[in-house]
């Protein structure tokens, strides 16, 4: 699951955790400073830069990239348990995280998540309270790059201010959708 900063992708991934399915969650590494109310290991695994540098060198990650001036990337051994554990494998990846992951692993289905307006994705990053206007301003230029890639993307989910729970649905209906197929697809690492 991909999309702009500010479209909600973790208060989505939060309530499709709420439902309680067979899923396995992957939880990417960064290097930016937690949030208030997150936590190491649930969240996000929390690295410092130089920490972040040696899991690159040692080839500990799947895929990883520089997004807003700070590393994230997801580590290696985390995915190669949640395949072998037999759940589909939830990632929350940035939009170039999910172009190397399609290089990676062609058969990996990939959700862009959307608000429904650019009015709505502004007002979101601004009730954020966390963005000055240096840094909104690149996250605006960063979001026009990042549509580019919409076509590597095999769906899109609308997640509208105050309809978290569609755009949930869609995202179940996206996995029993890929459970239906003739041909599954055959991911592997």
């Amino acid at each position: 699951i991909s999309g702009p900063s500010g479209v909600g992708k973790d208060a989505t991934l939060q309530a499709l955790k709420m439902r309680d399915l067979a899923l396995h969650y992957v939880i990417t590494a960064t290097t930016r400073a937690p949030r208030e109310g997150e936590e190491d290991g649930r969240d996000y695994f929390f690295y410092t830069r130089q920490e972040f540098e040696k899991l690159i060198a040692g080839g500990e990650l799947l895929e990883h990239a520089v997004v807003y001036e700070d590393y994230k990337g997801i580590p290696k051994q985390q995915i190669r348990e949640a395949m072998a554990s037999g759940l589909d494998v939830i990632l929350r990846v940035d939009v170039q995280g999910a172009a190397s992951l399609r290089d990676l692993c062609p058969e990996a289905v990939l959700i862009f998540l959307v608000p429904s307006s650019v009015k709505e994705w502004h007002a979101r990053l601004n009730n954020r309270n966390s963005e000055t206007a240096q840094s909104m301003q690149v996250r605006i230029d960063t979001v026009k790059r990042e549509l580019e890639y919409l076509p590597i993307f095999d769906y899109m989910v609308v997640n509208r201010h105050n309809c978290l729970e569609e755009a949930v649905d869609s995202i179940v209906g996206i996995i029993k959708t890929e459970h239906l197929r003739t041909v599954p697809r055959k991911i592997s690492l």
